[in-house]
């Protein structure tokens, strides 16, 4: 919904509002008044104002000419405290510790966010050569093991009403035809797990399970490894431990 769409000037302000914090939330770094207005398309002399309003209330940054902007430290309190007040995050933690202890490598809790899934709580590998990862990343739904795991909780339509029919070409390796992947779907429900090879990033594979708190799930469990660190019995290894982890973290879950 855009703010042209609601009524009413305090409502338009609070939509504008939002719009700009998810603009910023989404580009990192500090831009200039133009190349705001130009993305967001308020008229400049309103755009400034609400501007200047964020900047004195904490959720906007300036930089030192107080020319360019970006998202301010108020909008780090909120994600965090979105965090520490999910339940599903605290009762996840001891599931995150032992399946970090048990592969060795990077582990993720994520939530289904309309066509994205978003980084809740991560554990790093002590490798080396490790995936870079953080908590609040955003990446399309349909090129991660963490998405797929759920969206094969939903149905083939459900999913045709999430996703475009053309879908977002992240590495050479992404499947872009929704048709495709509600067939991988199919294989995903059967065994249990979503397999992602280098579908979002070259280099990468991950292996992810949906929680079965909800129906659809909303949050699941992945691992991530290099290819390079990916030998059979090593991946036989990590679908074993994520399958586990899901029966052992399902009774807590299912009762939030």
């Amino acid at each position: 919904m855009s703010a042209a769409d609601t009524g009413g000037s305090q409502v338009k302000s609070a939509v504008r509002t939002v719009e700009l914090l998810e603009y910023f939330a989404g580009r990192p770094g500090m831009h200039s008044l133009a190349s705001v207005q130009e993305a967001v398309g308020y008229p400049k002399s309103s755009l400034y104002m609400l501007l200047r309003t964020l900047v004195d209330l904490g959720w906007i940054e300036t930089d030192a000419t107080g020319t360019r902007y970006g998202i301010g430290v108020r909008a780090l309190l909120v994600g965090t405290s979105y965090l520490d007040g999910d339940e599903v995050v605290a009762a996840a933690r001891p599931t995150l510790d032992r399946l970090s202890d048990d592969t060795t490598e990077t582990i993720h809790l994520a939530r289904l966010d309309g066509t994205h899934v978003v980084s809740l709580a991560t554990r790093q590998s002590p490798h080396h050569l490790r995936p870079f990862t953080r908590v609040g990343r955003r990446l399309p739904a349909h090129s991660t093991a963490l998405g797929k795991a759920l969206l094969a909780t939903h149905t083939d339509d459900q999913v045709r009403s999430l996703l475009p029919p053309a879908l977002t070409r992240m590495t050479e390796h992404t499947r872009t035809d929704r048709e495709q992947l509600i067939e991988e779907l199919h294989t995903v429900r059967a065994q249990g797990y979503a397999v992602d090879r280098e579908e979002n990033t070259l280099g990468l594979c991950c292996f992810g399970v949906a929680l079965p708190s909800r129906t659809p799930a909303r949050d699941a469990l992945s691992c991530s490894v290099p290819v390079a660190r990916l030998p059979p019995a090593h991946e036989q290894m990590i679908k074993d431990a994520l399958l586990a982890a899901r029966e052992r973290l399902a009774p807590a879950t299912r009762r939030l």
